[in-house]
């Protein structure tokens, strides 16, 4: 691995858009539980504060794909680092809802565009032997991103709460939600930084002619005998697509392209439809369901970073071992399991006011109106949800929701904990860093951006879908039969993997393209 001592540099500098890219998706985990009373939203509205962001950059990655065709790589991810650095700024001071909504729908764009392009022009520049670890660089990052997120969430909820005086001068009690946000600033000009150490795609360079700058750059990524050997399969390759239109969208559904193409859309929509940005964007208000408070909920969510970056480098150490099929296999296993235990734990869960549970609650909370529930027992969180609200009230009820879970519930919590990590462990082993790995490989070099932008625009809708129906879920539907479904799709992705997938490790992307795509349109 030394001799990629050059490329693992520039790879690891691209990679920190994905850093970028999951600090700024899972910093709101910890702003909700403020926004949500200050700007007092319901729970579609909160739903939406979540999702808007991942809404943009869905829409991102219809154009960033073709858009770095057109110009490059490396100018998209320029933007996309100027687009992070305005939506932290915006976000931060933001005075209402609507301006928050606009300043994360902003930085949305920049995550859509370095979601696609990083692994993309990784893919690109990485050795055949290397690919998969250095492809893998970006899941790290977004997992180290989510890590960075949630510890500086729960170091500014601390530090707001304590008597420093440096602490109270700079208002991290009074504006903590705004601090949160605003972080996020100094790793964007970092990043903007970077980027001017890193030279352009040498696969892009020969698509527009510019055969002697791919050379030098190859020459110092793999060294000059390798360089050679990719320089004659990319020529091979375009000479064979040299008589052919510019690439389309259409090109993705001849019958040539279908085994790719089912397989990139089926693994973009299990990567999101098993619920993982419902636990990495709300994991606080997930472990607050098991009644545990807010300052243990924040402290459990840092674990959850922490085991989702040890599992992600075990993920980079075997991906190009022992391959992605079977990581696949073990991941998708491992996240049915834990979210059916997540469901059987809140299914036994029970909720009982005490009489004095209801003097300790709160001054705020009118305790003659609540003593009409003492000694009654509900088997499920949204029928104990809906009588707080007839007895106080839906402001008060959601502003002390995780107060009255944590005085009424009856569950064992450690359930809730041990189904949360190792679902993250599953998913970070498997479906994170594996599926970007397979988009760079799966499609031909003509219509890559193209692919992956399609593929990875259905990925992020769903991944919309599912964090802005999250908190409706909670509300409407219970915690049970939430990780219930996500288990079930979980198992159907299982079977999927098993039956469909090929192995793609070890083989160069033209070699990929020979064995996927028989005959090519």
């Amino acid at each position: 691995m030394s001799k990629y001592r050059y490329v693992m540099r520039v790879a690891l500098t691209v990679a920190m858009g994905g850093f970028l890219m999951g600090f700024d998706a899972s910093v709101i985990s910890g702003v909700v539980k403020f926004i949500e009373p200050q700007f007092d939203l319901s729970k579609i509205e909160l739903g939406w504060a979540v999702s808007s962001l991942t809404l943009t950059a869905t829409l991102a990655m219809m154009v960033s794909g073709p858009l770095s065709d057109r110009i490059g790589r490396r100018k998209v991810l320029f933007l996309a680092a100027i687009l992070y650095a305005i939506s932290a700024i915006g976000s931060a001071l933001a005075p209402s809802f609507t301006m928050l909504v606009i300043a994360r729908m902003i930085g949305g764009f920049g995550v859509g565009a370095s979601l696609i392009i990083a692994p993309m022009y990784i893919a690109e520049i990485a050795p055949p032997s290397a690919r998969g670890q250095m492809v893998s660089f970006n899941q790290l990052n977004i997992v180290v991103g989510i890590s960075a997120a949630y510890f500086t969430n729960y170091l500014i909820l601390q530090f707001g709460q304590s008597d420093a005086g440096w602490a109270q001068s700079l208002a991290l009690g009074e504006h903590n939600w705004r601090w949160m946000l605003g972080l996020e600033t100094l790793p964007a000009l970092i990043y903007f930084v970077g980027l001017f150490f890193v030279p352009e795609s040498p696969r892009w360079l020969m698509l527009q002619g510019e055969e002697a700058t791919a050379r030098q750059i190859l020459n110092q990524a793999v060294g000059e005998a390798e360089a050679e050997s990719e320089m004659t399969e990319i020529r091979a390759s375009l000479a064979k697509d040299a008589n052919k239109q510019k690439a389309s969208v259409r090109e993705l559904f001849v019958p040539a392209m279908r085994l790719v193409l089912i397989i990139g859309v089926v693994i973009g929509v299990i990567q999101q439809i098993t619920g993982i940005n419902s636990v990495f964007f709300y994991a606080p208000m997930i472990f607050e369901q098991s009644g545990i408070g807010t300052d243990a909920s924040f402290m459990q969510a840092v674990l959850v970073g922490l085991i989702n970056l040890v599992f992600t480098i075990v993920a980079i150490i075997f991906i190009d071992r022992i391959g992605r099929k079977p990581l696949l296999n073990i991941g998708l296993s491992g996240i049915a399991l834990s979210m059916f235990l997540l469901a059987f734990g809140f299914y036994s869960a029970t909720y009982t006011l005490t009489g004095e549970a209801i003097a300790d609650l709160p001054a705020e909370v009118n305790t003659e109106a609540v003593s009409q529930l003492e000694g009654t027992t509900f088997d499920g969180d949204v029928a104990f949800k809906e009588a707080v609200r007839g007895a106080i009230g839906e402001d008060l009820a959601t502003e002390y929701e995780s107060t009255f879970i944590n005085a009424a519930i009856s569950m064992n919590p450690w359930l809730v904990l041990i189904g949360v990590l190792a679902f993250v462990a599953s998913f970070a082993i498997s479906l994170g860093p594996v599926m970007w790995v397979l988009f760079s490989e799966l499609f031909p070099n003509r219509i890559r951006g193209i692919a992956i932008s399609f593929v990875g625009l259905i990925n992020s809708a769903v991944s919309f879908g599912v964090q802005f129906i999250f908190p409706w879920e909670l509300a409407t539907l219970g915690s049970g039969t939430t990780f219930l479904i996500y288990g079930l799709f979980a198992a159907a992705g299982l079977v999927f993997v098993l039956m469909v997938l090929p192995e793609t490790k070890g083989r160069s992307l033209e070699e990929l393209e020979t064995l996927l795509v028989k005959n090519p349109a």
